[in-house]
């Protein structure tokens, strides 16, 4: 039991998106099993054979990944996916960090996969060294996660996924509902008040941060077609200025003028690319994620309520029973305070993470536009201080 209750708490999510291969966990170090929304690495999605397991992996050293592999338009940060996580088991405490990167393609005569580097610091005494560094691949990250819910069902683990191209087909979406609609009618009889909260929140902050995640990717979309139409300009004007003797003056200030308004726009855009975009799409995933976990919840009490029925209509051996009721309300009981616990920090780190996320995008924005303003005003005071000196020396 008292494993359920304790677990290390990571920060924030984002695993890397990948497949390919089967191998169980090796290796002599601690095998982390996720990635956090603080380290500065830039990513890049490789598409390789889709029977990978939607084999869809990251490199460093780019700045935007393959757009197919989340959404039309969704690019990818250094805010998520690869790049570095805190555990804490205590809010002041952070002596464990854990670093995913460097993404290597392996190819043999049977399959093809990824491997990630993976580097374990810490000051924690119960370590035989304060460093360690090993290679893994996603089937690895997949079966630490499978493991990790298992011990601890109704605890927050940070969101592994698989990126599919394309959304699940018709018959998969069947299967889902058929599956939901049989879980609500053997559901749980009576939920705790604070547990049917927990779960409305959840549904209404899925639903708020899908809309979210598809308005901001049509907004990147949109500022993308705009930044590539808008630096057409600058060579036009310049071209322009070739055949216009007494105008091409004016015409090199306004290219020079949109030249830097396109550099302040890109700059912009990578902002919402690396700053916003990431976050948001971490938080659709963990979404999903939380619904899992009060599916885990809910079963768990599902199968105490089921038990003292039957205890109740003397169906089966009432010693075993009420032994078996014992140990089921004692997994209750530690389920639920763990994933209450969990909850708290996990509410507390999302506020947090959109706030400054929107918060960075606005100033981000604000900076962009006094740059563009202040580009503009300059070249037309330029302008007119010239054809008020033009204007003197005619009337001399």
């Amino acid at each position: 039991m008292e494993g359920e209750c304790r677990a290390p708490q990571a920060r924030s999510s984002g695993l890397p998106a990948g497949g390919g291969g089967g191998e169980s966990p090796g290796g002599d170090a601690p095998l982390p099993g996720s990635s956090g929304s603080s380290a500065l690495l830039q990513a890049e999605v490789l598409d390789l054979d889709e029977d990978e397991d939607d084999l869809e992996v990251f490199s460093k050293d780019a700045s935007l990944m393959d757009m197919n592999s989340f959404s039309p338009v969704m690019p990818t940060s250094p805010l998520s996916m690869i790049n570095q996580v805190k555990f804490e088991d205590e809010p002041d405490l952070k002596d464990l960090f854990i670093t995913v990167d460097e993404p290597e393609s392996h190819v043999t005569t049977i399959e093809t996969f990824i491997t990630y580097r993976i580097i374990t610091k810490t000051s924690r005494g119960e370590f035989d060294s304060s460093e360690f560094e090993v290679r893994r691949r996603y089937q690895d990250f997949l079966w630490l996660k499978e493991r990790l819910e298992e011990a601890h069902p109704t605890l927050i683990i940070p969101e592994l996924s698989s990126h599919k191209k394309q959304g699940p087909g018709l018959l998969s979406r069947m299967g889902q509902t058929v599956r939901s609609v049989a879980l609500s009618m053997r559901g749980v009889k009576s939920r705790p008040e604070e547990f049917m909260e927990m779960n409305n929140f959840i549904e209404i902050f899925s639903q708020k941060i899908n809309l979210i995640d598809k308005i901001s990717q049509r907004i990147y979309k949109e500022e993308r077609e705009y930044f590539d139409e808008m630096k057409e300009y600058g060579p036009i004007h310049i071209l322009w200025s070739a055949s216009e003797e007494d105008l091409a003056d004016t015409l090199k200030g306004v290219a020079s003028c949109i030249d830097r308004c396109c550099k302040a726009t890109e700059k912009r855009m990578s902002g919402l690319s690396e700053a916003l975009l990431p976050v948001v799409h971490e938080y659709v995933l963990y979404s999903e994620m939380l619904m899992g976990v009060m599916k885990r919840r809910d079963q768990i009490q599902a199968e105490l309520d089921s038990k003292v029925e039957a205890l109740t209509s003397k169906k089966a051996d009432t010693d075993l029973l009420t032994e078996e009721i014992g140990k089921l309300e004692d997994k209750v009981e530690c389920a639920n305070n763990a994933l209450k616990a969990d909850w708290e920090r996990w509410k507390q780190n999302m506020q947090n993470d959109i706030k400054s996320a929107f918060t960075d995008m606005a100033e981000e924005n604000i900076h962009s536009y006094e740059q563009c303003l202040a580009t503009w005003e300059s070249f037309l005071t330029s302008q007119t201080d010239l054809h008020l000196e033009e204007a003197s020396e005619d009337k001399s």
